[in-house]
């Protein structure tokens, strides 16, 4: 009876046994095809037209440009803002630069403003406040990611510790600080952000390193990742291997305006397709959702945004307008272009829908789920696309003023004269033919518009002097 017993209790445990290993098998096929790993790699103030996918012969990037061959290319897409820090901010919230009152770059300060300015610069936030619920957090306790950010996060100011990466919903966080750019791209950096640094290392190569292992230890786990590789370059200083600026130094300055950017725009590049190649090793490559975009504008000193106008921190298309990549292996369709107007705010639901979850209904939320857009489901519906920058950028160039584009046009509105201009983007990318006299009544609808999203966004304008 006893041997009895004993056989039946071990015939029960190996039926547990293999139910759970059947119901463990399926939770992995499930989470493999439902649940992506995500890549989100963001560089620092690389322009509009700095890939040879984008146009531009003059610089040396194939590992970008086979990514875009293996996925969709977004002509028109765009910055939640022309600066660095509102964009980061909108991409983790999912919320616009205006209503977060993240307008400018971080720390602002009216040291911007010029002495013969009318107007004063629109107060704001030197920092993401924590009470915000990041993408990062999202993934992390709602869906099971396991979470990296890697790069540059500068979303808050000094010695604010609170506000860094790993508050805001990442486990690990490697380099991410409150440094708009580091003092070199050398080690030892002259700042200490990297632990176990190697001699006279790299920063773009170093941080493709960290991704490489830390997406090889969630594959040994079997876990899904969220990594935002968030590049500092290639942003000032103006600093690449030695090979790759001896390189360019002697060639024709065309599509560029320092040959030490594009050092930096190659060196990237090969950094990234390191990463690249390693999913493929891997052989996760086809499920792993990747993005690939930039924060603004080029710095106008170094880079050459045309034919759009102008550059970082003006809210013309060269500030603005940003390359955009999407590669989903069967999902995202291969070699597609999209002149769908996009804005980078999007990201938040698109990928938060990715993993599966939905919306926090007590949230607002300015971007569109774009998810369906990019399987070819549904199309995007027609809307219109909103930037507020009532601050001065570092080079004090540009007019305080805030836009939106609706269809082919652009309405921008310039706080120091209330004045506004009107350009057709698709027929005029330069915007160089104002249209608003032309077409007072679209004018005025747009510039309505915009007032009453300002309005609703609780956004912060510009004071008088």
């Amino acid at each position: 009876m006893v041997l009895a017993k004993l056989t039946f209790a071990v015939y029960v445990c190996r039926v547990k046994s293999f139910l759970i290993f059947i119901i463990s098998f399926s939770c992995l096929i499930l989470t493999s095809a439902g649940k992506p790993n995500i890549l989100f790699i963001l560089i620092d103030d690389m322009g509009w037209m700095d890939l040879g996918c984008q146009g531009n012969e003059n610089l040396h990037t194939p590992n970008i440009d086979a990514l875009a061959k293996d996925g969709i290319r977004f002509t028109d897409a765009y910055a939640p803002a022309p600066v660095c820090s509102p964009t980061r901010a909108a991409i983790m919230t999912g919320q616009s630069p205006a209503r977060l009152q993240i307008t400018n770059h971080l720390p602002h300060q009216d040291r911007f403003t010029p002495k013969d300015s009318k107007i004063l610069p629109a107060q704001m936030l030197n920092h993401l406040p924590l009470k915000y619920v990041t993408l990062a957090e999202r993934l992390k306790e709602d869906a099971g990611y396991a979470t990296a950010f890697i790069g540059k996060w500068h979303l808050y100011t000094g010695r604010e510790e609170k506000y860094n990466p790993l508050n805001q919903g990442f486990d690990i966080n490697i380099g991410g600080c409150s440094y708009g750019g580091p003092p070199t791209f050398f080690d030892p950096y002259r700042i200490d952000f990297l632990p176990n640094r190697k001699e006279g290392e790299y920063l773009p190569d170093r941080l493709a390193d960290e991704t490489i292992a830390f997406i090889g230890e969630q594959k040994s786990k079997k876990k899904s990742f969220f990594v935002a590789l968030w590049n500092y370059t290639v942003h000032w200083p103006m600093e690449a291997p030695a090979e790759l600026v001896e390189k360019y130094k002697d060639l024709p300055v065309r599509g560029y305006r320092d040959h030490r950017y594009a050092a930096m725009i190659e060196a990237m590049d090969s950094a990234i397709g390191k990463v690249l190649r390693s999913l493929d090793e891997m052989k996760i490559s086809d499920e792993t959702l990747v993005i690939f975009s930039s924060d603004n504008g080029p710095f106008g000193g170094v880079g050459d945004a045309r034919p759009l106008r102008a550059d970082k921190g003006h809210l013309y298309e060269g500030g603005i307008r940003v390359p955009l990549i999407v590669r989903w292996p069967g999902k995202v369709k291969p070699g597609m272009t999209d002149p769908t107007p996009i804005i980078l705010t999007d990201f938040y639901p698109t990928i938060l829908d990715a993993a599966g979850l939905s919306l926090d209904p007590n949230s607002p939320v300015d971007g569109e789920n774009i998810l369906p857009h990019l399987k070819g489901e549904k199309k995007l519906k027609e809307r219109a696309i909103h930037w507020h920058y009532p601050n001065f950028a570092f080079h004090r160039d540009n007019r305080l003023g805030s836009a939106i584009r609706e269809g082919d046009h652009k309405l921008l509105h310039f706080y120091d004269t209330d004045s506004v201009e009107l350009y057709n983007v698709r027929k005029d990318i330069s915007e160089k033919n104002d249209l608003s006299g032309e077409f007072p009544q679209l004018a005025s609808r747009l510039k309505g518009k915009l007032q009453s999203w300002l309005k609703e966004s609780g956004a912060a304008m510009p004071r008088p002097r």
